[in-house]
């Protein structure tokens, strides 16, 4: 699995290329299409794996798209 199979924006894409990122850790991987679909995130992992990209590259891309945060009613 690459970022590319992510479904994350071109402009996120290349700026993860740029800084000679390939491969998302499996955290990336679990979180990143949860949070692209809107979903709700609580993750564990050991420091290092990535958790914080997890879930900020998803939530820039929701942001530059113009989609709009859910409140905690799902709206």
């Amino acid at each position: 699995m690459t970022f590319d199979d992510l479904g994350l924006a071109q402009p996120i894409l290349r700026a993860i290329r740029e800084q000679g990122y390939e491969t998302p850790t499996p955290i990336q991987a679990q979180a990143i299409p949860a949070v692209l679909a809107g979903g709700d995130l609580l993750a564990g992992a050991q420091t290092g794996t990535g958790k914080t990209a997890g879930f900020t590259l998803p939530l820039l891309h929701r942001l530059a798209a113009g989609q709009p945060a859910k409140d905690s009613r799902g709206r």
